[in-house]
């Protein structure tokens, strides 16, 4: 059995009652990943804070849950209101333990095609407006000595390929300021994981959701395919996001959470040939790159 799988299981077969307690905030809860979450966390007898721009769209889990579940109104890109927004899940619930950056979109277009204006917007969105929170939720993790935090990036977080260099900038930003991230924090018994999905049936994929950039001639025909797969794709998606939510929250209440999870066949199988084909460069090149160095300094012994 997969590990996915494995952990799948390992998700339904949970004992709700074996379980502490934990809460969470979760920014873009309205749908897809981020609303399957607050549903699986809910189910599993979390608190969740839900940071939505539309808070109308999780009414039925506020009637539902109505001892366990916030939604508050919230914009990702709001760095100024990310302390509030954590001091609200302190005061309704007396704690903070799991912080999931879940809010995204993308742009799809060539870079001579997407302008400073859509490049800026990602990356607040991606990067600023996540940084945010963790820097607001930081101390509270820290003084309680526990925390995790999920930072919801893309199999294109490691991976680019023609047409969505903008996404994959704000998501290859996110995953580096993430893994230092958590090795400043392990020691206090903070936890990071990077989540990186595949094609999950979300709406992601869109009309009205997906950005495309105006095409040019140039680019037209070069990136013919690649917009038609993109809008093509919603609703044929293989990912399932409530067995991608109930993962997540398996492992956020388990011992061990990876610092990276591929999440989706496609995900695996993309990452691992991206791996294999940046290890067969190195190698290529590693004698070319060690002459570089000066002769007679001995190797590194740096503690990173």
């Amino acid at each position: 059995m997969a590990i996915s799988e494995l952990a799948f299981e390992r998700a339904r077969s949970f004992s709700v009652a074996a379980m502490t307690t934990q809460t969470w905030i979760i920014t873009g809860a309205t749908r897809g990943l981020g609303r399957a979450l607050a549903e699986s966390a809910l189910a599993a007898g979390d608190n969740v804070v839900a940071a939505v721009r539309r808070s109308e769209r999780v009414a039925d889990l506020e009637t539902k849950y109505p001892n366990t579940f916030q939604a508050v109104r919230f914009d990702a890109r709001d760095t100024g209101g990310a302390t509030a927004l954590v001091q609200t899940a302190i005061d309704r619930f007396g704690q903070l333990d799991v912080l999931v950056n879940n809010a995204g979109r993308a742009v799809v277009g060539a870079i001579e095609e997407v302008g400073d204006e859509q490049l800026r917007e990602l990356m607040e969105l991606h990067l600023f407006g996540p940084a945010a929170l963790v820097r607001a939720a930081l101390p509270a993790m820290r003084e309680r000595g526990t925390g995790t935090i999920v930072q919801m990036s893309s199999q294109g977080g490691r991976q680019s390929f023609p047409g969505v260099a903008a996404y994959s900038a704000s998501k290859f930003a996110l995953e580096g300021w993430s893994e230092s991230l958590a090795g400043e924090v392990a020691g206090f018994g903070i936890r990071v994981m990077l989540v990186e999905p595949s094609r999950f049936r979300t709406g992601f994929n869109e009309d009205g959701v997906l950005e495309f950039a105006e095409p040019s001639e140039t680019y037209r025909d070069v990136l013919a395919r690649v917009r038609a797969d993109m809008a093509g794709a919603d609703g044929r998606q293989e990912g399932d996001p409530v067995r991608a939510a109930d993962i997540i929250v398996s492992l956020v209440h388990g011992d061990d959470v990876p610092l990276r999870l591929p999440l989706g066949s496609e995900a695996v199988e993309r990452l691992t040939r991206a791996y294999r084909r940046d290890l067969e460069g190195v190698e290529r090149w590693a004698e070319t790159a060690r002459s570089a160095d000066f002769a007679d300094v001995p190797p590194s012994s740096r503690p990173i």
